[in-house]
């Protein structure tokens, strides 16, 4: 139920005996030793009204809440709330096993006012931070925004981060793959030196400049260079000049904390913090797994006895670690309150005995094996590399034999199936002796660009976050999902994209209370809090400090407030562009001046600050001062045909709105074209479509090519039989695609939406643990996915059929049985009158758990009124062009 009592989250919540008070709003009275003011939500007073009824029948309180900060706030809330009048006890525990309870009844103890306090002082310090600042964005940028201690340093990395993206130069250079044979069989070797002088690789570049870094003593090889290499020592005599084998030992990661927990379930499940989170809460309360907010890696002695004896069942006793291994904690600041996230319980329960299924199963087996595998033997290999010599030109060809696999029998950090990640790291290399001589079959040039700085996953901020001491672990979760949630980031293909809006925000905080994203400062923030929860700090000094002190957050506030100036404060500073970025009430738009007057041009929502340059910029402003390109004029209606930018990507319209025809017919350009791409035939094709291609043999209903959501396809269009739709192929042009093609692909299986089973699959992976029934690769019009009983699941784009494995296809099958379900419970569920599930969607500005998110309701008046939510996104951006 989370926090039975919070500082108020909007006016209506606030008690009318200090409604009148200036700091009432604010929920802590900073005259007044910070004293907060907590108030009962509304989404709570059931269960308090519950639980005092309850008391009254008892005699006896036991309060059995989680043992971190928040569950010791929890307890004393409650205390206040229920005023009890029978003896009171303070029970413990991290697990949820009959066992583990019994034993916590035994060991109560009082409340730990330390931990309480703790937990206050990080909540008004948190309030101060988002109630302080978040107004002043309201004013200076735009209205709804927020800023908080944690979320607002999260934003800056990610802006950082795009910045480096945008300052990014493009290097490019090329090298030689020798496929060899040895002793008849084939190996491949890379080209790696010429004339004793290294080759030039991506980590040779500067980022800022696209060139070989300033000292680097490298050979810089360009295509005509690498061609006319490549020609003459393909007939060169090739040697092998020395051989290497060194040994190597891997330990197995350690067990799972909340921040791990979180990066490996985003990386091999695709979870988000948020999800994962969830779904480990939802397992810890059925007893599956232990209490899964945690920053310790530690294992109880029960733990490691349940794992060893996991590993001499399933795996021998040869695969069992020499003595029983435990690790130490290495992140900054960690509490330790509790141990490690792993199984319940004396012994832990194999997945398949749990009877869990879709994601919880994923998560729990994902648990299950890392912490299995920390009781295992380590992994033994052997690296070995061979340099083979040909004229002036050294290559190398490197290898790994798996001497004993260890802990990889059961685990392997960042994969998705032990077996698999065996095959994908051993990679032998044929028997050879220094001065032998081989073959060379195929020499290869070929070309490299260097990648920029890679977006932040969920995984890799929640990593940065941690070794840096920011925040909690256990608070990620709801961090990132407030930055998705107010506009600060989006989510795509799995990287978290700053906006413009992050943009501005992140240089006004940096401009004005650099201490406020400074990750040192805010780690040290963190380290005061662990100070206070132990008792080695006091937590008033140190809010009087930060909050009221001479150079306080308070007087920097109203120091700042008037030497802000708006229209800079929403002016997004972008390197290289002439033309201004600025944040307005409808989103972001570019300014320029054009022959004396003021141009105002809004920026599609799709595009990101890395990706707006002087070629978008000038499009987007043309098609404002000159109107659209026109392509030509439609051959059987004579009306102009335009190519439009709008909200949503590209587009080309037919004629002009007026009066009588408000919406003109448009169609989107296919993912890939640009608008330059568009010829008049282009365009009157796609204003044609749905097209007919003629009449399906079987039925003589027609058959229709279109564009849709998803892009590109075909349709079999049986009136009130329903419709069959096939997405086209990457080949396939809408524009010119026949009836033979479309029937083609309509007997093909189908897509996500109910596919028809596939007579010959890709690949069989195996048979499902749980009923034994086939677990196979397909191929379908939405691409590859694999396939058990009823259940389909897409392959990730960078999964090929080749190496995707019976682990990973279980993994994303039961994760794709899981949002089935939810979304046929969430068809089925009942709304209220205000169009809300009866479940409890939290109003804006709150979180599910009425806890902690920052900055004020949305629901206010106020906000009501800023609010023009009647109006379409796009009468919005064209209001603000």
């Amino acid at each position: 139920m989370g926090h039975v009592r919070d500082l108020p989250k909007s006016a209506s919540e606030i008690p009318p005996a200090v409604k009148g008070e200036k700091w009432a709003q604010l929920g802590v009275n900073p005259d007044a030793d910070f004293e907060p003011l907590y108030v009962v939500p509304s989404d709570k007073k059931k269960v308090v009204k519950e639980l005092k009824a309850a008391l009254k029948e008892a005699n006896e309180l036991v309060l059995a809440t989680d043992e971190d900060r928040e569950g010791e706030s929890i307890s004393w809330h409650l205390l206040q709330v229920l005023k009890p009048k029978v003896p009171i006890k303070r029970m413990v525990f991290h697990e949820i096993t009959e066992e583990a309870i019994q034993v916590a009844l035994t060991n109560c103890r009082n409340i730990n006012d330390q931990l309480v306090r703790a937990q206050e002082t990080r909540r008004i310090l948190d309030r101060l931070v988002g109630y302080t600042l978040s107004p002043l964005l309201w004013k200076k940028i735009a209205w709804g925004l927020s800023a908080g201690r944690v979320q607002s340093v999260a934003v800056k990395l990610l802006v950082k981060r795009e910045q480096a993206r945008r300052a990014f130069r493009k290097g490019s250079y090329w090298d030689l793959k020798a496929t060899l044979l040895a002793s008849e069989s084939p190996f491949e070797a890379k080209l790696v030196a010429l004339d004793g002088t290294r080759l030039a690789t991506g980590s040779d570049f500067d980022e800022n400049t696209g060139q070989v870094a300033a000292g680097r003593q490298v050979v810089l090889l360009h295509e005509a260079e690498a061609n006319a290499l490549r020609e003459r020592l393909q007939a060169g005599g090739w040697t092998v000049s020395n051989l290497e084998e060194r040994p190597a030992t891997r330990k197995p990661s350690a067990p799972f904390t909340t921040s791990t927990l979180q990066q490996e379930s985003n990386r091999k499940l695709r979870l988000s913090a948020r999800d994962t989170m969830r779904i480990a809460q939802s397992l810890y309360e059925q007893g599956y797994i232990t209490y899964m907010r945690t920053d310790s890696v530690h294992l109880s002695e029960q733990a490691i006895a349940a794992a060893r004896s996991c590993v001499e069942q399933k795996y021998g006793h040869n695969y069992l670690s020499p003595k029983p291994r435990q690790y130490a904690t290495k992140s900054k600041g960690a509490q330790e309150a509790h141990e490690a996230i792993r199984p319940a319980g004396s012994t832990f329960r194999t997945p398949q005995e749990t009877g869990l299924s879709g994601r919880e199963l994923a998560l729990y087996d994902l648990i299950w094996k890392r912490t299995v595998a920390t009781q295992m033997a380590n992994a033994r290999q052997t690296h070995v590399t061979a340099t083979i010599d040909v004229d002036n030109a050294t290559f190398r060809a490197t290898g790994k034999r798996i001497d004993f696999p260890g802990f990889f029998r059961a685990y392997v950090e960042g994969s998705d199936d032990p077996d698999a990640a065996l095959d994908d790291q051993e990679v032998i290399l044929p028997p050879m002796a220094v001065a032998d001589p081989v073959s060379c079959t195929e020499l290869e040039a070929i070309g490299h660009e260097t990648q920029p700085p890679a977006r932040y996953t969920e995984a890799t901020l929640v990593k940065t976050l941690e070794s840096e001491g920011i925040g909690r672990p256990s608070t990620y979760a709801t961090v990132i999902g407030t930055i998705i949630d107010r506009g600060y980031a989006q989510l795509a293909n799995n990287s978290l994209i700053p906006t413009f809006t992050a943009f501005a925000v992140t240089s006004l905080l940096e401009n004005h209370f650099p201490d406020l994203v400074d990750e040192g400062f805010t780690a040290r923030m963190e380290q005061t809090l662990d100070e206070i929860s132990t008792g080695s700090a006091d937590w008033l000094p140190y809010l009087r400090e930060f909050y009221s002190g001479n150079d306080g957050l308070e007087q920097q506030v109203q120091q700042r407030e008037n030497q802000i100036d708006p229209q800079q404060a929403r002016t997004v500073d972008l390197n290289g562009l002439e033309a201004t970025v600025r944040i307005g009430r409808y989103g972001p738009y570019i300014e320029a001046e054009n022959n004396g007057d003021s141009v105002r041009a809004s920026i599609p929502n799709d595009m990101t600050p890395a990706d707006l340059d002087a070629d978008q910029v000038e499009m987007l402003l043309k098609q404002k001062t000159e109107g659209p390109d026109k392509v030509g004029l439609h051959p059987d209606t004579g009306e102009p045909i335009f190519v439009l930018v709008g909200a949503y990507g590209p587009y080309v319209q037919l004629g002009e709105a007026t009066d009588d025809r408000p919406k003109p017919k448009r169609a989107s350009l296919p993912k890939g074209m640009t608008p330059d791409d568009v010829t008049l035939e282009i365009a009157v094709g796609l204003l044609s479509l749905p097209r007919t291609l003629g009449y399906h043999p079987e039925t003589n209903a027609p058959v229709k090519a279109g564009l849709g959501r998803f892009g590109p396809y075909v349709v079999h269009d049986q009136g009130k039989e329903g419709k069959d739709y096939r997405s086209l192929k990457k080949n396939d042009d809408v524009l010119t695609v026949d009836l033979a093609r479309a029937l083609e692909l309509l007997a093909e299986p189908k897509g996500r939406r109910g596919r028809r089973k596939s007579a010959t699959p890709l690949r069989e992976l195996g048979q499902h643990p749980d009923d034994g029934e086939l677990v196979a690769v397909y191929d379908g019009p939405y691409g590859h996915y694999v396939k058990h009983g009823k259940v389909n699941a897409s392959l990730p784009e960078d999964t090929s059929v080749e190496n995707v494995t019976l682990e990973q296809a279980l993994g994303l099958l039961a994760a794709k049985a899981a949002t089935t379900k939810t979304k046929r419970r969430s068809t089925k569920g009942s709304t209220s009158k205000s169009g809300t599930s009866k479940g409890g969607t939290a109003k804006k500005g709150t979180s599910a758990k009425g806890g902690r998110t920052k900055g004020r309701s949305s629901k206010t008046a106020a906000s009501r009124k800023s609010n023009p939510s009647a109006k379409s996104s796009t009468a919005r951006k064209d209001k603000e062009s």
